[in-house]
């Protein structure tokens, strides 16, 4: 996988909801080790090993002195510990696999993995009418996109649609624009309805990848140089655009 490619998965519901658990049964296993080798006087591998076999802590008190009773009650908690964490444990991955997570944390892992393949796409910041419409032209034309969304029911819509990659997160952090494969992309194209939003993406474009073409959307005029200066390579007024295609239609 590319350098720049995402690496999102702490932040996902899925492995957030899978990590408490899994951090408990690690606590408990490292509270074991740690407390059968004070209270037992034994090594790492010995004290891990009573945590698989805890028969093996009567065989251990046979031939060494020491607090036995006080051992085999540490041990009982301990192992009640490791069963309530690996309860909680299955119980979070069969919630998640008859919820659909897994299903769909699979899907965006795929995502992922098709945008970090990419070269000399599109990337397109803002899933709304005028970013589809530039979606959808692009995909006429047999051109790769990546759309970034903020909006979750967006960033789901863009993913539904066809040959459309997405990545849901704000495409004013650099860090998004990498995440979207930026580096190795052709052009960008700012099309959220704001204007100050665009032009914020557009600084973060050119500092990151300044050889890609930035196209940027304002929706007034005197915007046009701010964006220019932030280093759009062309600017798009969609009102101004559709006047001069009514004109042109009469």
């Amino acid at each position: 996988m590319s350098s720049d490619s995402l690496d999102t998965s702490a932040g996902r519901p899925l492995v957030r909801r899978a990590a408490r658990p899994l951090t408990a049964f690690a606590g408990v296993v490292v509270a074991g080790v740690a407390g059968f080798t004070l209270l037992g006087g034994v090594g790492v591998v010995d004290a891990l090993f009573w945590l698989v076999d805890p028969t093996s802590i009567e065989l251990h008190f046979r031939e060494h002195a020491g607090p036995e009773r006080l051992v085999k009650m540490y041990a009982v908690l301990v192992l009640s510990g490791l069963v309530l964490a690996g309860l909680w444990t299955g119980e979070t991955a069969l919630a998640a696999a008859f919820g659909g997570q897994i299903t769909e944390e699979l899907e965006r892992m795929q995502n992922d993995r098709a945008i970090a393949d990419l070269d000399d796409h599109v990337v397109i910041c803002g899933y709304g009418m005028f970013g589809r419409t530039v979606a959808d032209s692009l995909r006429s034309a047999d051109r790769d996109v990546v759309v970034v969304e903020t909006d979750e029911t967006q960033y789901e819509r863009a993913l539904d649609s066809e040959d459309v990659l997405a990545v849901n997160a704000d495409a004013r952090r650099e860090q998004t624009l990498v995440d979207a494969g930026i580096r190795r992309a052709d052009t960008v194209v700012a099309a959220i309805d704001d204007s100050n939003v665009n032009i914020q993406i557009s600084i973060a474009a050119s500092q990151l990848a300044p050889e890609v073409t930035l196209v940027v959307r304002v929706g007034e005029e005197m915007y046009e140089s701010l964006a220019r200066r932030a280093g759009a390579d062309e600017v798009v007024i969609p009102e101004v655009v559709s006047g001069r295609q009514v004109i042109e239609s009469l």
